[in-house]
Protein backbone atom coordinates (compact mmCIF):
# COMPACT_ATOMS: atom_id res chain seq x y z
CA UNK A 1 0.00 0.00 0.00
CA UNK A 2 1.05 3.63 -0.78
CA UNK A 3 1.70 5.36 2.27
CA UNK A 4 -0.04 8.75 2.03
CA UNK A 5 3.98 10.64 3.03
CA UNK A 6 5.25 8.63 0.57
CA UNK A 7 3.90 11.54 -2.37
CA UNK A 8 6.02 14.23 -0.65
CA UNK A 9 9.05 11.81 -2.46
CA UNK A 10 8.57 9.03 -5.19
CA UNK A 11 11.77 7.75 -5.37
CA UNK A 12 11.01 6.26 -2.16
CA UNK A 13 7.99 4.60 -3.70
CA UNK A 14 8.99 0.29 -4.88
CA UNK A 15 8.25 0.22 -8.31
CA UNK A 16 7.86 -2.70 -11.02
CA UNK A 17 8.12 -1.44 -14.70
CA UNK A 18 6.54 -4.82 -16.59
CA UNK A 19 8.02 -4.79 -20.33
CA UNK A 20 6.57 -7.54 -22.92
CA UNK A 21 10.28 -8.32 -24.24
CA UNK A 22 13.47 -7.00 -24.18
CA UNK A 23 15.07 -7.77 -27.58
CA UNK A 24 15.96 -4.48 -29.12
CA UNK A 25 15.83 -0.77 -28.94
CA UNK A 26 12.79 0.31 -30.46
CA UNK A 27 9.93 2.62 -29.57
CA UNK A 28 8.60 1.27 -26.45
CA UNK A 29 12.02 0.36 -25.18
CA UNK A 30 12.81 4.32 -25.82
CA UNK A 31 9.65 4.98 -23.28
CA UNK A 32 10.99 2.46 -20.88
CA UNK A 33 14.16 4.57 -20.53
CA UNK A 34 12.60 7.28 -19.55
CA UNK A 35 10.29 5.77 -16.89
CA UNK A 36 13.71 4.15 -15.63
CA UNK A 37 15.05 7.66 -15.68
CA UNK A 38 12.39 8.72 -13.93
CA UNK A 39 12.41 5.73 -11.20
CA UNK A 40 15.81 4.25 -11.20
CA UNK A 41 14.69 2.42 -8.51
CA UNK A 42 12.42 0.09 -10.35
CA UNK A 43 12.67 -3.36 -10.99
CA UNK A 44 12.08 -4.60 -14.47
CA UNK A 45 10.16 -7.86 -15.75
CA UNK A 46 9.08 -9.16 -19.53
CA UNK A 47 8.11 -12.38 -20.60
CA UNK A 48 11.98 -12.84 -21.91
CA UNK A 49 15.12 -11.10 -22.05
CA UNK A 50 17.88 -11.16 -25.02
CA UNK A 51 19.90 -8.12 -25.39
CA UNK A 52 22.93 -8.28 -26.57
CA UNK A 53 25.51 -6.58 -24.19
CA UNK A 54 26.23 -3.24 -26.48
CA UNK A 55 21.96 -2.37 -25.64
CA UNK A 56 22.09 -3.01 -22.04
CA UNK A 57 22.42 0.57 -20.98
CA UNK A 58 19.04 2.03 -21.88
CA UNK A 59 18.03 -0.53 -19.03
CA UNK A 60 20.50 1.19 -16.88
CA UNK A 61 22.24 -2.62 -16.94
CA UNK A 62 19.71 -3.52 -14.31
CA UNK A 63 18.87 -7.79 -14.37
CA UNK A 64 15.41 -8.43 -15.66
CA UNK A 65 13.06 -10.82 -13.94
CA UNK A 66 11.90 -13.19 -16.82
CA UNK A 67 8.91 -15.15 -17.07
CA UNK A 68 9.62 -19.20 -17.54
CA UNK A 69 9.02 -18.40 -21.28
CA UNK A 70 12.77 -16.89 -21.37
CA UNK A 71 14.01 -21.08 -20.73
CA UNK A 72 11.73 -22.70 -23.64
CA UNK A 73 12.97 -23.93 -27.05
CA UNK A 74 13.80 -20.67 -29.44
CA UNK A 75 12.73 -17.93 -27.02
CA UNK A 76 15.82 -15.39 -28.17
CA UNK A 77 14.53 -15.84 -32.15
CA UNK A 78 10.85 -17.05 -32.07
CA UNK A 79 9.05 -15.79 -28.84
CA UNK A 80 6.56 -14.50 -30.18
CA UNK A 81 5.52 -18.09 -31.44
CA UNK A 82 4.58 -18.69 -27.39
CA UNK A 83 1.93 -15.85 -27.66
CA UNK A 84 -0.49 -18.58 -26.68
CA UNK A 85 1.43 -19.03 -23.48
CA UNK A 86 1.79 -15.59 -22.67
CA UNK A 87 -1.12 -14.49 -20.30
CA UNK A 88 -0.59 -17.32 -18.25
CA UNK A 89 3.07 -16.83 -17.89
CA UNK A 90 2.94 -13.25 -17.47
CA UNK A 91 0.13 -14.41 -14.22
CA UNK A 92 3.38 -15.60 -12.70
CA UNK A 93 4.79 -12.36 -12.20
CA UNK A 94 4.74 -11.82 -8.15
CA UNK A 95 4.57 -8.15 -7.80
CA UNK A 96 2.92 -7.90 -4.19
CA UNK A 97 5.71 -6.29 -2.27
CA UNK A 98 5.29 -3.05 -4.36
CA UNK A 99 3.73 0.51 -3.98
CA UNK A 100 3.31 1.45 -7.59
CA UNK A 101 3.20 -1.10 -10.66
CA UNK A 102 4.09 0.72 -14.77
CA UNK A 103 3.00 -1.77 -17.69
CA UNK A 104 4.46 -1.08 -20.78
CA UNK A 105 1.74 -3.10 -23.22
CA UNK A 106 1.14 -3.85 -26.50
CA UNK A 107 0.67 -7.34 -25.85
CA UNK A 108 -0.15 -8.61 -22.55
CA UNK A 109 2.20 -6.28 -20.27
CA UNK A 110 -0.60 -5.21 -18.29
CA UNK A 111 -2.38 -8.64 -17.19
CA UNK A 112 -0.05 -9.05 -14.01
CA UNK A 113 -1.74 -9.58 -11.24
CA UNK A 114 -2.48 -6.00 -8.41
CA UNK A 115 -3.54 -6.54 -5.30
CA UNK A 116 -6.30 -3.08 -4.39
CA UNK A 117 -3.65 -1.12 -2.76
CA UNK A 118 -1.45 -1.23 -5.04
CA UNK A 119 -1.56 1.60 -8.20
CA UNK A 120 -1.37 0.46 -11.43
CA UNK A 121 -0.66 2.49 -14.46
CA UNK A 122 -0.93 1.16 -17.86
CA UNK A 123 1.14 2.80 -20.86
CA UNK A 124 -0.59 1.45 -23.57
CA UNK A 125 1.01 1.51 -27.25
CA UNK A 126 -1.94 -0.40 -28.67
CA UNK A 127 -4.41 -2.70 -27.24
CA UNK A 128 -2.85 -6.56 -28.92
CA UNK A 129 -3.65 -5.37 -32.19
CA UNK A 130 -3.23 -9.03 -34.14
CA UNK A 131 -6.27 -10.15 -31.72
CA UNK A 132 -8.59 -7.24 -32.31
CA UNK A 133 -8.27 -5.06 -35.45
CA UNK A 134 -5.85 -6.31 -37.60
CA UNK A 135 -6.83 -10.55 -36.55
CA UNK A 136 -8.33 -11.03 -40.02
CA UNK A 137 -5.22 -9.57 -41.84
CA UNK A 138 -2.72 -11.55 -39.51
CA UNK A 139 -5.01 -15.09 -40.46
CA UNK A 140 -4.71 -14.08 -44.06
CA UNK A 141 -0.59 -12.95 -43.84
CA UNK A 142 -0.02 -16.07 -41.77
CA UNK A 143 -2.10 -18.48 -44.30
CA UNK A 144 -4.39 -19.08 -41.44
CA UNK A 145 -8.07 -18.69 -42.68
CA UNK A 146 -8.98 -22.34 -42.93
CA UNK A 147 -7.97 -25.50 -42.30
CA UNK A 148 -7.55 -26.96 -38.74
CA UNK A 149 -4.31 -24.51 -37.82
CA UNK A 150 -6.59 -21.91 -39.13
CA UNK A 151 -9.47 -23.05 -37.01
CA UNK A 152 -6.78 -23.47 -33.96
CA UNK A 153 -5.65 -20.02 -34.38
CA UNK A 154 -9.24 -18.19 -34.53
CA UNK A 155 -10.01 -20.42 -30.98
CA UNK A 156 -6.62 -18.99 -29.56
CA UNK A 157 -7.28 -15.37 -30.54
CA UNK A 158 -10.42 -15.87 -29.30
CA UNK A 159 -9.71 -16.52 -25.94
CA UNK A 160 -6.60 -14.52 -26.02
CA UNK A 161 -9.54 -11.47 -26.63
CA UNK A 162 -11.73 -11.99 -23.32
CA UNK A 163 -8.43 -12.39 -21.72
CA UNK A 164 -7.39 -8.94 -22.43
CA UNK A 165 -10.87 -7.33 -21.78
CA UNK A 166 -11.08 -8.81 -18.30
CA UNK A 167 -7.38 -7.81 -17.53
CA UNK A 168 -8.42 -4.18 -17.99
CA UNK A 169 -9.67 -4.23 -15.34
CA UNK A 170 -7.01 -4.69 -12.99
CA UNK A 171 -5.85 -1.52 -14.15
CA UNK A 172 -5.91 1.69 -12.40
CA UNK A 173 -5.36 4.11 -14.90
CA UNK A 174 -4.32 4.41 -18.76
CA UNK A 175 -1.90 5.97 -20.69
CA UNK A 176 -2.31 6.01 -24.40
CA UNK A 177 0.33 7.31 -26.96
CA UNK A 178 -2.10 9.04 -29.31
CA UNK A 179 -5.78 10.37 -29.38
CA UNK A 180 -5.75 7.61 -31.81
CA UNK A 181 -4.75 4.75 -29.64
CA UNK A 182 -6.84 6.34 -26.85
CA UNK A 183 -9.94 5.76 -29.10
CA UNK A 184 -8.97 2.42 -29.48
CA UNK A 185 -8.52 1.63 -25.60
CA UNK A 186 -11.91 3.25 -25.24
CA UNK A 187 -13.62 0.91 -28.52
CA UNK A 188 -11.99 -2.46 -26.95
CA UNK A 189 -11.99 -1.83 -22.88
CA UNK A 190 -14.96 0.61 -22.51
CA UNK A 191 -11.68 2.90 -20.75
CA UNK A 192 -11.00 6.50 -20.66
CA UNK A 193 -7.03 7.18 -21.41
CA UNK A 194 -4.77 9.89 -20.76
CA UNK A 195 -3.21 10.90 -23.85
CA UNK A 196 0.81 11.13 -23.53
CA UNK A 197 2.96 11.23 -26.21
CA UNK A 198 5.99 9.00 -26.44
CA UNK A 199 9.28 10.73 -26.19
CA UNK A 200 11.49 11.36 -29.31
CA UNK A 201 15.24 12.80 -28.76
CA UNK A 202 14.50 15.71 -30.78
CA UNK A 203 17.82 17.09 -29.85
CA UNK A 204 19.74 15.14 -31.24
CA UNK A 205 17.79 15.67 -34.84
CA UNK A 206 19.14 19.23 -35.55
CA UNK A 207 17.61 21.41 -37.56
CA UNK A 208 19.37 21.72 -41.81
CA UNK A 209 17.35 24.36 -43.69
CA UNK A 210 19.63 23.66 -46.96
CA UNK A 211 17.80 20.71 -48.67
CA UNK A 212 19.43 18.22 -51.32
CA UNK A 213 17.58 16.98 -54.43
CA UNK A 214 16.25 13.65 -53.44
CA UNK A 215 13.34 12.12 -50.91
CA UNK A 216 13.85 9.63 -47.98
CA UNK A 217 11.70 7.24 -46.68
CA UNK A 218 13.54 5.07 -43.70
CA UNK A 219 11.86 1.63 -42.28
CA UNK A 220 12.23 -1.94 -41.36
CA UNK A 221 10.58 -3.83 -44.61
CA UNK A 222 7.72 -5.56 -43.16
CA UNK A 223 4.05 -5.68 -44.79
CA UNK A 224 2.01 -2.70 -43.12
CA UNK A 225 5.27 -0.39 -43.55
CA UNK A 226 4.39 -0.27 -47.49
CA UNK A 227 7.71 0.39 -48.79
CA UNK A 228 7.12 -1.35 -51.63
CA UNK A 229 3.81 0.74 -52.70
CA UNK A 230 6.42 4.12 -52.27
CA UNK A 231 8.62 2.52 -54.29
CA UNK A 232 6.45 1.29 -56.45
CA UNK A 233 5.39 4.70 -56.92
CA UNK A 234 8.68 6.90 -57.18
CA UNK A 235 9.42 4.03 -59.92
CA UNK A 236 7.04 6.09 -62.06
CA UNK A 237 8.32 9.25 -61.65
CA UNK A 238 11.59 8.21 -62.90
CA UNK A 239 12.41 12.58 -62.73
CA UNK A 240 13.44 12.25 -58.89
CA UNK A 241 15.67 10.53 -56.64
CA UNK A 242 14.52 8.66 -54.44
CA UNK A 243 16.57 7.25 -51.56
CA UNK A 244 15.21 4.20 -49.18
CA UNK A 245 17.25 3.27 -45.41
CA UNK A 246 16.37 -0.24 -44.38
CA UNK A 247 16.37 -3.86 -44.12
CA UNK A 248 13.55 -6.55 -43.15
CA UNK A 249 11.78 -9.46 -44.87
CA UNK A 250 9.94 -7.50 -47.78
CA UNK A 251 13.49 -6.18 -49.19
CA UNK A 252 13.90 -8.31 -52.68
CA UNK A 253 10.19 -7.83 -52.90
CA UNK A 254 10.73 -4.08 -52.65
CA UNK A 255 14.30 -4.54 -54.92
CA UNK A 256 12.11 -6.33 -57.79
CA UNK A 257 10.02 -3.12 -57.95
CA UNK A 258 12.64 -0.22 -57.40
CA UNK A 259 13.49 1.93 -60.57
CA UNK A 260 17.35 3.32 -61.55
CA UNK A 261 16.31 6.57 -59.57
CA UNK A 262 16.00 4.58 -56.23
CA UNK A 263 18.57 4.12 -54.38
CA UNK A 264 18.29 1.12 -51.41
CA UNK A 265 20.97 1.42 -48.75
CA UNK A 266 19.38 -0.92 -46.63
CA UNK A 267 20.01 -0.65 -43.02
CA UNK A 268 22.53 1.91 -41.69
CA UNK A 269 23.49 3.06 -38.54
CA UNK A 270 21.37 6.38 -36.94
CA UNK A 271 24.06 9.10 -37.83
CA UNK A 272 23.68 8.13 -41.67
CA UNK A 273 19.95 8.14 -41.01
CA UNK A 274 20.20 11.65 -39.71
CA UNK A 275 22.57 13.11 -42.35
CA UNK A 276 20.15 11.88 -44.73
CA UNK A 277 16.68 13.27 -43.04
CA UNK A 278 18.79 16.55 -42.78
CA UNK A 279 19.28 16.90 -46.20
CA UNK A 280 16.14 15.29 -47.82
CA UNK A 281 13.65 17.20 -49.74
CA UNK A 282 10.77 15.60 -47.33
CA UNK A 283 10.33 12.06 -45.64
CA UNK A 284 7.89 9.51 -47.23
CA UNK A 285 5.66 8.03 -44.64
CA UNK A 286 2.96 5.36 -45.64
CA UNK A 287 2.19 3.17 -42.84
CA UNK A 288 -1.05 3.47 -40.37
CA UNK A 289 1.18 3.83 -37.18
CA UNK A 290 -0.37 4.10 -33.54
CA UNK A 291 2.17 6.83 -33.13
CA UNK A 292 5.11 7.26 -35.68
CA UNK A 293 8.36 8.29 -34.59
CA UNK A 294 10.49 8.74 -37.57
CA UNK A 295 7.80 11.75 -38.92
CA UNK A 296 8.78 13.65 -35.94
CA UNK A 297 12.80 12.76 -36.04
CA UNK A 298 12.29 14.42 -40.04
CA UNK A 299 10.60 17.38 -38.90
CA UNK A 300 13.20 17.59 -36.23
CA UNK A 301 15.16 18.27 -38.80
CA UNK A 302 13.12 20.72 -40.56
CA UNK A 303 12.22 17.97 -43.04
CA UNK A 304 8.37 18.32 -44.23
CA UNK A 305 6.63 14.91 -44.40
CA UNK A 306 4.40 13.15 -46.63
CA UNK A 307 2.07 11.13 -45.08
CA UNK A 308 -0.71 8.93 -44.96
CA UNK A 309 -3.23 10.58 -43.81
CA UNK A 310 -4.33 8.04 -40.99
CA UNK A 311 -3.39 7.33 -37.33
CA UNK A 312 -0.98 9.12 -35.09
CA UNK A 313 0.91 11.03 -37.91
CA UNK A 314 -2.62 13.32 -38.23
CA UNK A 315 -1.31 14.58 -34.35
CA UNK A 316 2.45 15.31 -35.35
CA UNK A 317 2.28 16.44 -38.57
CA UNK A 318 0.60 19.71 -39.64
CA UNK A 319 -1.35 19.35 -43.02
CA UNK A 320 0.05 21.80 -45.13
CA UNK A 321 2.55 24.01 -42.91
CA UNK A 322 5.00 21.00 -41.58
CA UNK A 323 3.97 18.30 -44.37
CA UNK A 324 0.98 16.94 -46.36
CA UNK A 325 -1.07 13.82 -47.10
CA UNK A 326 -2.34 11.43 -49.19
CA UNK A 327 -5.62 9.51 -48.20
CA UNK A 328 -5.41 6.13 -50.17
CA UNK A 329 -2.49 3.86 -50.23
CA UNK A 330 -2.29 3.55 -53.47
CA UNK A 331 0.75 4.60 -55.99
CA UNK A 332 -1.53 7.31 -58.08
CA UNK A 333 -1.93 8.83 -54.14
CA UNK A 334 1.12 9.28 -53.79
CA UNK A 335 2.65 10.79 -57.08
CA UNK A 336 -0.40 13.58 -57.04
CA UNK A 337 0.67 14.27 -53.42
CA UNK A 338 4.54 14.60 -54.33
CA UNK A 339 3.20 16.85 -57.59
CA UNK A 340 0.90 19.23 -54.86
CA UNK A 341 4.04 19.39 -52.79
CA UNK A 342 6.05 20.11 -55.07
CA UNK A 343 3.96 23.06 -56.12
CA UNK A 344 3.33 24.76 -52.78
CA UNK A 345 7.04 23.98 -51.47
CA UNK A 346 7.52 27.42 -50.16
CA UNK A 347 5.24 27.35 -47.59
CA UNK A 348 6.65 24.35 -45.50
CA UNK A 349 9.51 26.57 -43.85
CA UNK A 350 12.18 24.34 -42.12
CA UNK A 351 12.63 26.44 -38.59
CA UNK A 352 8.16 26.30 -38.39
CA UNK A 353 8.57 22.52 -39.02
CA UNK A 354 11.45 22.07 -36.44
CA UNK A 355 9.53 23.58 -33.87
CA UNK A 356 6.01 21.32 -34.05
CA UNK A 357 8.74 18.01 -33.74
CA UNK A 358 9.73 19.58 -29.95
CA UNK A 359 6.49 19.41 -28.51
CA UNK A 360 7.34 15.79 -28.74
CA UNK A 361 10.45 16.27 -26.69
CA UNK A 362 12.41 14.12 -24.20
CA UNK A 363 11.81 16.43 -21.68
CA UNK A 364 8.54 16.60 -21.82
CA UNK A 365 7.50 12.97 -22.12
CA UNK A 366 9.14 13.04 -18.46
CA UNK A 367 7.77 16.01 -16.93
CA UNK A 368 3.58 14.81 -18.30
CA UNK A 369 3.95 11.24 -17.11
CA UNK A 370 5.75 11.95 -13.71
CA UNK A 371 3.07 14.91 -13.07
CA UNK A 372 0.32 11.47 -14.29
CA UNK A 373 1.98 9.67 -11.66
CA UNK A 374 1.57 12.49 -8.74
CA UNK A 375 -1.88 12.98 -9.27
CA UNK A 376 -3.03 9.30 -9.48
CA UNK A 377 -1.37 9.13 -6.09
CA UNK A 378 -2.60 12.77 -4.37
CA UNK A 379 -6.40 11.74 -5.90
CA UNK A 380 -6.10 8.71 -4.45
CA UNK A 381 -4.60 9.71 -0.90
CA UNK A 382 -6.14 13.77 -1.31
CA UNK A 383 -2.56 14.27 -0.42
CA UNK A 384 -0.94 17.69 -0.92
CA UNK A 385 0.53 17.40 -4.41
CA UNK A 386 4.42 16.33 -4.37
CA UNK A 387 7.11 18.86 -5.22
CA UNK A 388 8.16 19.17 -8.84
CA UNK A 389 11.60 17.81 -9.31
CA UNK A 390 13.69 18.74 -11.27
CA UNK A 391 14.41 16.68 -14.75
CA UNK A 392 18.39 15.86 -14.83
CA UNK A 393 20.28 14.66 -18.01
CA UNK A 394 18.74 17.49 -19.97
CA UNK A 395 21.09 19.24 -22.49
CA UNK A 396 18.99 21.88 -24.10
CA UNK A 397 15.68 23.44 -22.88
CA UNK A 398 12.71 23.29 -25.31
CA UNK A 399 12.28 27.05 -24.30
CA UNK A 400 15.99 27.57 -25.75
CA UNK A 401 15.44 25.43 -28.62
CA UNK A 402 12.84 27.65 -29.89
CA UNK A 403 14.76 30.64 -29.36
CA UNK A 404 17.38 28.67 -31.68
CA UNK A 405 15.40 28.16 -34.39
CA UNK A 406 12.85 31.65 -34.35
Amino acid sequence: MIPDNVTQNLDRLKVAIVHEWFVDYSGSERVVEQMLNLFPQADLYAQVEHLPDDLRWFIQNKKVNTSFIQKLPGSKTHYRRYLPLMPLAVEQFDLSGYDLVISSNHAVAKGVITGPDQLHICMCYSPIRYAWDLTHQYLRESGLTSGIKGWLAKYILHKIRMWDYRTANGVDHFIAISNHISKRIKKVYGRNATVIYPPVDVSTFKLHPEKEDFYLTASRMVPYKKIDLIVEAFSMMPDKQFVVIGDGPDFEKVKTKAGRNIELLGYQPTDVLRQHMQQAKAFIFAAEEDFGILPVEAQACGTPVIAYGKGGVLETVIENETGTFFYRQQPDDIIETVKYFESHAGRFDPGRIRRNALRFSTERFQNEFRAFVEKTIDSAHGSTPVKRLQIKGRRTSPKRELEEVN
